[in-house]
């Protein structure tokens, strides 16, 4: 069967991500109404939860983000060697980190523990200018932070060391651990915790510029954890936090990424034919086959065996046999495509595609997960640009 492309891309791609700026700028406008009192920081973390770090920075700027987070002090850096200039913040150390290349580049770094204050002095000596800290209250969620009997402990080295010149705290914070389960009694618990950590450091003369515990789901539907500074990760990506919190459109968001394939082969097949490895898939009867080009080393969830959606022709599809390393079926029945047509796997769900939601509950995960996954062999293609340039 000889096949020709339905057309001709100017730049032929296998599989793109396309993210559109605009909807991001959007999102965190949005987002920021919903904070009107507090500033906004845009989560940048994991590339931008897989959608471009840079690009994803430079519009949430441009619409009003006063700050930036990110996880590891490599993605901060990596930020500032782009050309960012704005706050920044990153939180996720361990011993021997970069403190004194985050120190000279203006970034805030986080400390939940004495040692790495220890380090910090280490660097700022090495630098010869005084850190910018922001301190980390574990209230409950069980991760990184402070715990709340070490925390007068905290505080009296870094007053100590404000005082010694070395740093200034610029920040207190915490992170929820059921923000998106509404109605969680952990979350009045943990705000209660935050509250006496953040009284009992002014107490002793911390003067924090910033206190902030909301994340995205926060940011959406508790005002009174604002304080002021949120900070928005998923949902400025236009995905929901949890179903539960409210679908994207219900919450005004709309998805920013949109990922796409083109078919690479699409033939005709009898009835008994086994699909893909393991043949864990046999056409019931004669139909055509369609070859996604993407799989699990792109991302594309191998749990999505058999239940993945896929929009092609107009029609949702479901993955046929297994995903593989670079390729997975579609059994199209009775219907037919050509080679080059275009395989929506998710989207804002605007066109009647599948949205990154609709993977999730396919594959027994969360949004989060689908999006962040999405690995650097697909190429991201961004719309929506502000044609007047990076605004700080």
């Amino acid at each position: 069967m000889n096949e020709t492309p339905t057309r001709v891309r100017e730049t032929p791609m296998r599989a793109r991500a396309l993210v559109d700026l605009a909807a991001l700028r959007a999102n965190v406008r949005t987002l920021k109404a919903r904070a009107p009192r507090a500033q906004l920081m845009a989560v940048v973390k994991a590339n931008a939860y897989g959608h471009g770090a840079v690009q994803c920075a430079r519009a949430a700027r441009e619409a009003g983000a006063e700050w930036v987070g990110t996880a590891t002090p490599d993605e901060a850096l990596a930020l500032r060697a782009a050309g960012d200039r704005g706050r920044l913040m990153c939180w996720l150390w361990t011993p021997g980190g970069p403190w004194r290349e985050a120190i000279e580049a203006d970034v805030d770094v986080t400390v939940s523990g004495l040692w790495a204050l220890a380090e910090i002095a280490e660097a700022v000596r090495a630098a010869g200018r005084p850190a910018r800290v922001q301190l980390k209250i574990d209230t409950g969620l069980g991760r990184n932070g402070c715990q709340p009997d070490d925390w007068p402990e905290l505080i009296a080295a870094a007053r100590e060391a404000e005082e010694a010149g070395l740093l200034k705290v610029t920040g207190v914070w915490s992170h929820f651990a059921c923000a998106d389960e509404p109605g969680h009694p952990s979350i009045q618990a943990q705000l209660r915790v935050f509250r006496d950590a953040v009284a009992y450091a002014e107490r002793q003369g911390i003067e924090p510029e910033v206190r902030h515990i909301a994340n995205s789901p926060a940011t959406l539907t508790l005002p009174e954890t604002h304080f002021d500074l949120v900070r928005t990760g998923i949902a400025m990506y236009g995905v929901s936090p949890s179903p539960e919190v409210g679908t994207p459109q219900e919450l005004g968001l709309k998805p920013v990424m949109t990922l796409s394939a083109y078919l690479a082969s699409v033939k005709r097949v009898p009835g008994g034919h086994g699909v893909s490895y393991g043949h864990h898939y046999v056409t019931p009867a004669p139909t055509t086959l369609a070859l996604v080009p993407v799989g699990y080393a792109d991302g594309i969830p191998r749990a999505g065996s058999g239940t993945g959606p896929v929009l092609v022709g107009g029609k949702w599809r479901t993955v046929a046999g297994r995903v593989a390393m670079d390729q997975f079926v579609v059994d199209l029945g009775g219907d037919t495509a050509r080679v080059g047509e275009e395989a929506v796997l998710f989207g804002p769900g605007d066109r009647g595609e599948p949205t990154a939601e609709d993977w999730a509950r396919a594959t027994g995960t969360i949004a989060y997960e689908v999006v962040t996954r999405i690995s650097n062999r697909v190429p991201r293609v961004y719309v929506g640009e502000n044609v007047d340039g990076y605004t700080e």
